[in-house]
């Protein structure tokens, strides 16, 4: 699995499981369809707590990334619903740009790192 735990980081474990996961489906590590393993399988694969790889799971359900299903378990199911992906990040970018306009960050800055960003991911 592709899935990793920085032990050392200051980010919390389930958040980093959600990053990595998001980050695997936007650069088709994970694929609609895909099967992620059981919580109790990840935690043990990762040496982490059940609950802490259910919370990833369950925001990661909850935000449309993923479905649950009593046969198949965690199953990659990315959300359709592109107007309200696109509100939601209206919304994260609205203050990410301002923060970045207070350190003075040029408009053509963010746009050469939103390109080198998608390059990343073969858009």
């Amino acid at each position: 699995m592709y899935l990793k735990i920085d032990f050392n980081s200051e980010e919390a474990f389930y958040v980093q499981l959600y990053h990595q996961i998001i980050l695997g489906i936007a650069t088709s590590r994970f694929r609609e369809g895909d099967t992620l393993p059981s919580v109790r399988q990840l935690a043990d694969e990762i040496g982490i707590n059940m609950h802490t790889v259910n919370k990833a799971y369950s925001i990661l359900k909850q935000e449309g990334y993923i479905r649950l299903d009593r046969r198949y378990g965690a199953v990659i199911a990315v959300d359709v619903d592109k107007l309200k992906a696109l509100e939601e990040m209206k919304k994260e970018l609205l203050m990410t740009l301002a923060k970045g306009s207070c350190k003075n960050i040029t408009r053509q800055e963010v746009h050469d790192l939103i390109d080198e960003i998608y390059a990343e991911y073969g858009a």
